[in-house]
C-alpha cells in the first residue's frame, strides 16, 4: 500500500516533486538469474511469491539488501545482519521479477555475494520505505555520476517521455565499462575515463559538468556519486551554472572510509 498523505508537493505545481512513503515489508527472494551487463556490473534477477505488492514509485528508490555472513554460518543473538542499499533496476509484476544491479568497484559484503551468488540462492530485501517522485514534465534532464548511479540512470532513461531531452555524463573505468542506454527521449551521453585512477579520487565529472552547456528551458539536475564529488557537482550546477537548486537532487552513495552510508546534499 502507498501512502500519499506525507507528500509533500514543490512550489511548483507544474514541475511536481514530492515525497511518498509506502509500506515496508521483508520479502525473501530467490536468485533467478546471474548475468553481466558489462565486465564489472554484475545483473541479478530475484524472483518469488514475496514480490507480489512491491512498489517502486522512482527511479533513485533504494531498497535494503540482507546479506548473510561471508563464512555461512548463522548469525549469533545478538548479531545484526549486513545490509546495504540498492536501485530497483528493474521490476516487472507481470513476470514476478525484480533486477539488481552491482557494481563490483569495492570489495564490500555485497560485491562478493554477488561476485558468487547461483541461482536457487536466497536473499533477504526490504523497502523501499519510500519515493523521491518528479513528474516528468520538465523540456530536459541532466544526469551524472560514477558506476553507482548507473542503475538510476538506466531506469530513468527508460521511463521519460519521448518529447523530453537527456544528458548523461558518467565516469567509469574505460570504455569496457559503458552501457548502452534505451530510451524514448533525446540521448546525449558523455562518458569520462579515470583509468587506474581509485573511484572518487577524480574531478573528471567536475571538469565535464562545469563546461556542459545546459539546454534552454526548465530542467532536472539529478547527481549521484562519491559524497564530496556530489556535493562539489551540486555547487557547479547552482553556483556556476545558476541552475534552480530546487531543480537539483545531489547525493552521496557512498564515501571513502565509510560503510553503508546514503547522503543527500541540500542547503
Amino acid at each position: 500500500m502507498t501512502d500519499t498523505s506525507l507528500a509533500t508537493p514543490s512550489s511548483d505545481q507544474k514541475h511536481r516533486i514530492e515525497r511518498v512513503r509506502h509500506e515496508t515489508k521483508r520479502r525473501v527472494l530467490t536468485v533467478a538469474r546471474v548475468g553481466r551487463v558489462t565486465p564489472n556490473m554484475i545483473r541479478i534477477t530475484l524472483t518469488g511469491a514475496d514480490l507480489e505488492g512491491f512498489h517502486s514509485g522512482a527511479y533513485d528508490d533504494h531498497i535494503k539488501l540482507f546479506f548473510p555472513r561471508a563464512d555461512g554460518a548463522p548469525l549469533g543473538e545478538d548479531e545484526k545482519p549486513i545490509a546495504r542499499d540498492y536501485t530497483p533496476r528493474r521490476y516487472d509484476p507481470v513476470a514476478g521479477e525484480l533486477d539488481i544491479d552491482f557494481s563490483v568497484h569495492e570489495a564490500g559484503p555485497a560485491t562478493l555475494w554477488a561476485m558468487q551468488v547461483t541461482p536457487g540462492q536466497t536473499l533477504n530485501v526490504g523497502g523501499p520505505r519510500g519515493s523521491f517522485v518528479v513528474t516528468d514534465d520538465f523540456d530536459w534532464y541532466l544526469f551524472v555520476g560514477d558506476e553507482t548511479a548507473l542503475p538510476a540512470i538506466g531506469r530513468r532513461l527508460e521511463e521519460l517521455r519521448p518529447q523530453a531531452k537527456a544528458i548523461v555524463i558518467a565516469e567509469v573505468s574505460d570504455a569496457s565499462e559503458e552501457q548502452t542506454f534505451k530510451s524514448r527521449a533525446s540521448l546525449q551521453t558523455i562518458w569520462v575515463h579515470r583509468g587506474q585512477a581509485a573511484p572518487g579520487s577524480t574531478t573528471l565529472l567536475d571538469e565535464a559538468v562545469a563546461k556542459q552547456k545546459l539546454p534552454s528551458g526548465d530542467g532536472y539536475a539529478w547527481v549521484a556519486c562519491e559524497s564530496l564529488t556530489a556535493k562539489r557537482l551540486r555547487r557547479i550546477l547552482v553556483e556556476d551554472h545558476n541552475h534552480p537548486k530546487a531543480w537539483v537532487k545531489a547525493a552521496g552513495y557512498w564515501k571513502h572510509g565509510t560503510a553503508n552510508i546514503h547522503e543527500t546534499h541540500n542547503d
